[in-house]
């Protein structure tokens, strides 16, 4: 394993990624990366299934094990901070098969993902232009997203900057305008807490429905892992990774939280609309709804363009995400040599292409077959979670190995919080919530249904044992754990 951190902007040499990501940019990817359309879009269901407690308490639930989680991704990061990441992380302090299967599994979702969200974003598109057709303005956001990443890493750290900026504005002006009316100061009579007494609320289904809307607030964090590849390409991950987790995350709560408590103030769990965006209809969407009522005539077209831009940052964050992680592979001896090359300007071209070839190629399946990219998307849904394991189980290893070789946690950069707790309450809560993915099917072992819900899972097993067969990998043992950080050579 390997730090590719050697050399600092323009003074490194080829074959290395190039040190260019600014703090701000940094900053702003981690608070953008899990600000998107879980938020704008889907959000209201949770209301609509659990009641307007049960959504508050899901949120706060999945946002605590996410910033217990991000804390132990900072520990690692600033140790060694390096593009492949947890990926690089599992391979060291578990066992380099794992290290294997968390980054193939990894770059195939995004690759996926990546697909998607261009069609999403044509469909966006098609709400002001419905007579063009959608490939065309998926094919440019993938070429558009491509022209950023290959030009050098400081215009995708700029890009996400501004995008992400977008999102936080319009989270605070849909916070102002909630509060607001719900205090009678711009709506009258003060809406009040009314809607969270109104029928069977607060708490809606009892646990069981809690447990159930688990599934879609851990979806919307997730992205919140991207911080640690960026480490790989910050100006200083020692100070730019700890400013992002300890002050960004805690904003991405309270927004989440506030949203939320906004949400289910406003609109009573029992409103049909509250559904109604989670499957895709803009209109529908619990911002764009708050919105008109408060006068605003053009919500609708507004918050349309604010999901385009997360649907664009999603895409661009994406591409970045797979195709350092491919670099990353490579460098470990993972992927081929060809992807470990980079640019003048320190880009992994050739990890670049392939990651948005796959992307192309996963979407044109979308044209010619609906079947197979259905299956596509639902079979990759829970790499998230199992890269969150990932991520928990690397750094309990980690800190247990670095007490018994005799360290002080003094020669940490950052300190996570509250360990062991916050890597077992991570694993424990990622356990449930894909053990809890398809709980029908289980029930009625429809195997080929589970067999698509848990594709993830199977994946990363068979090509964890493949790799253990193959290479003869064994866990490595605490005593011997490689811990050396970021001056380690490639």
């Amino acid at each position: 394993m390997s730090s590719d951190d050697k050399g600092k902007g323009t003074g490194q040499s080829q074959g290395m990624v190039k040190r260019n990501l600014k703090t701000r940019h940094i900053s702003m990817i981690a608070l953008g990366g899990c600000i998107g359309t879980g938020l704008f879009m889907t959000s209201g269901s949770t209301i609509s299934k659990a009641g307007p407690g049960g959504g508050l308490v899901a949120y706060a639930a999945m946002g605590l094990m996410v910033y217990f989680l991000m804390t132990s991704l900072g520990e690692l990061a600033t140790h060694m901070p390096v593009s492949g990441s947890f990926a690089t992380y599992s391979a060291r302090y578990v066992d380099p098969a794992l290290g294997f299967a968390m980054g193939w599994d990894y770059w195939l979702n995004w690759t996926i993902s990546g697909a998607v969200d261009i069609s999403t974003a044509a469909l966006l598109i098609q709400y002001w232009l419905p007579d063009t057709p959608g490939w065309i303005w998926s094919l440019l956001v993938l070429v558009v997203v491509f022209l950023i990443n290959a030009l050098a890493v400081s215009a995708f750290g700029e890009t996400e900057f501004w995008l992400s900026l977008i999102k936080v504005a319009t989270i605070i002006v849909f916070l102002v305008i909630g509060f607001a009316m719900i205090l009678g100061i711009m709506f009258q009579p003060a809406v009040g807490l009314h809607n969270f007494t109104y029928k069977d609320a607060p708490f809606v289904g009892g646990f069981p429905a809690i447990m159930g809307v688990f599934l879609i607030a851990g979806y919307s964090f997730q992205g919140t892992e991207v911080v640690g590849v960026t480490a790989g390409e910050s100006e200083d991950p020692g100070k730019a990774v700890p400013k992002a987790i300890n002050e960004v995350f805690w904003r991405i709560l309270l927004f989440y939280i506030l949203s939320i408590f906004v949400i289910a103030a406003l609109i009573p769990y029992t409103s049909p609309h509250l559904l109604g965006a989670s499957e895709g209809n803009i209109a529908m969407s619990p911002f764009t709804l708050v919105f008109q009522r408060a006068g605003l005539a053009s919500a609708a077209s507004i918050m349309n363009a604010v999901v385009l831009t997360s649907i664009l940052s999603a895409v661009n964050t994406g591409a970045y995400a797979s195709s350092r992680m491919l670099y990353g592979l490579a460098k470990d001896h993972y992927a081929p040599k060809i992807f470990a090359r980079t640019t003048r300007r320190g880009i992994p071209m050739a990890a670049l292409v392939a990651t948005v070839c796959m992307s192309l190629a996963t979407f044109a399946s979308s044209i010619f077959g609906q079947t197979f990219y259905m299956w596509l998307v639902t079979a990759t849904g829970l790499t998230g979670f199992i890269a969150w394991i990932g991520i928990a189980l690397s750094h309990y290893r980690f800190r247990r190995a670095f007490k018994l070789q005799g360290h002080d946690l003094s020669e940490l950069k950052y300190h996570s919080k509250l360990y062991p707790l916050g890597p077992i309450l991570a694993m424990v809560l990622c356990l449930v919530v894909i053990a809890g993915q398809d709980i029908p099917s289980m029930a009625s072992l429809d195997w080929s249904h589970l067999g698509m819900t848990y594709f993830s899972v199977v994946l990363v097993l068979a090509l964890y044992l493949g790799y253990k067969f193959i290479n003869h990998t064994k866990i490595v043992k605490l005593a011997d754990m490689d811990l050396s950080g970021a001056g380690s050579a490639d």
